[in-house]
C-alpha cells in the first residue's frame, strides 16, 4: 500500500474523486418490517444495515434503568463475508465492542432521550461489504433507521471520515486510504447547530493539521445530511401515496 499514489498531481485519487469528493451514498428506508425502524446504506463500496426496536420496557437488570431518559443500547457487528479475510469473531471482539461504545455515544447526543423515561432503545447495525469509513456509515444508516422509527432526534447526524495527504485534507476515505498510512479522524455532526456528537482518531496528528482536518469532515458531514435529508423526504413521500392508495 505505501507504494500507492494517494493522491495525484492534478488532485486525483485512488477512485478518481476529488479531494472533498464524497463517495456515492445511495440508501433506502423501512426495508425490515418486523423492526420499529430499518434502513439499508451504501456509501460507496462500503454496506451497512441498520434495525431499530423501541422505545421498548427495559430488558435484563432494571437497575440500568434511567428515571429522566431512555437508555440507547447499540450493537454493531461485521457480516463474515464483509472483508477478504474471514472473521472467526464477527462481533464481540475488541473492535466491535469499541465500534459499540461509540455509535451509543453518539447517539446519546442525538436522540431525544428525555421524552422515554424508564425505557430502552436498541440500534443494531452491521457492515455486510467493508471498503473504508465503517463507523461514518454506520452512523449514517443508523440515522435513517431511528428516523424510520419514528424517534424524535435533535439533528441528524451524520459522520464522516477524513484523512491528510500532501498537506490536503481529503473526505470520505475508502479502505485504500485508510490502509495507506493516512493520518486519519472520523466526526459525527449535528449539522444544523454544528454540535460535534463524537470525534474518533486511531493514529497520531500534528496539531497544525488538526483544525483543517476537522473542518473538512464538518463540511463533508453537512454535505452528507442534504443526500440522508433527500433520502428521508422520498421515503415519506412514498409512504403517503401508498397509504393514499
Amino acid at each position: 500500500m505505501a507504494g500507492l499514489e494517494l493522491l495525484s498531481d492534478q488532485g486525483y485519487r485512488l477512485d478518481g474523486r476529488k479531494a472533498t469528493e464524497l463517495r456515492k451514498v445511495q440508501a433506502r428506508m423501512g426495508v425490515f418490517a418486523q423492526a420499529d425502524g430499518s434502513a439499508y446504506l451504501e456509501q460507496g463500496n462500503t454496506k451497512a444495515l441498520a434495525v431499530v426496536y423501541g422505545p421498548h420496557e427495559m430488558r435484563g437488570s432494571r437497575s440500568r434503568a434511567r428515571h429522566d431518559r431512555a437508555v440507547i443500547n447499540c450493537q454493531y457487528s461485521m457480516a463474515t463475508f464483509s472483508t477478504a479475510e474471514r472473521k472467526r469473531r464477527p462481533h464481540g471482539d475488541r473492535k466491535s465492542t469499541e465500534m459499540s461504545l461509540h455509535l451509543k455515544q453518539t447517539f446519546e447526543a442525538a436522540v431525544m432521550t428525555q421524552l422515554y423515561p424508564r425505557s430502552q432503545i436498541d440500534i443494531y447495525v452491521k457492515i455486510l461489504q467493508s471498503d473504508g469509513g465503517n463507523y461514518s456509515v454506520c452512523v449514517n444508516a443508523a440515522t435513517l433507521a431511528v428516523i424510520d422509527a419514528g424517534i424524535p432526534m435533535r439533528d441528524y447526524v451524520c459522520a464522516c471520515t477524513v484523512g491528510f495527504v500532501d498537506e490536503t485534507p481529503l473526505a470520505d476515505l475508502c479502505y485504500a486510504e485508510e490502509s495507506g498510512g493516512v493520518s486519519s479522524l472520523a466526526l459525527a455532526l449535528l449539522p444544523r447547530g454544528g454540535q460535534i456528537a463524537l470525534l474518533q482518531m486511531d493514529a497520531r496528528l500534528h496539531q497544525d493539521h488538526l483544525e483543517a482536518l476537522i473542518e473538512a469532515a464538518m463540511t463533508a458531514c453537512k454535505g452528507v445530511s442534504k443526500v440522508l435529508d433527500q433520502v428521508v423526504r422520498q421515503h415519506l413521500q412514498e409512504a403517503s401515496v401508498n397509504s393514499a392508495e
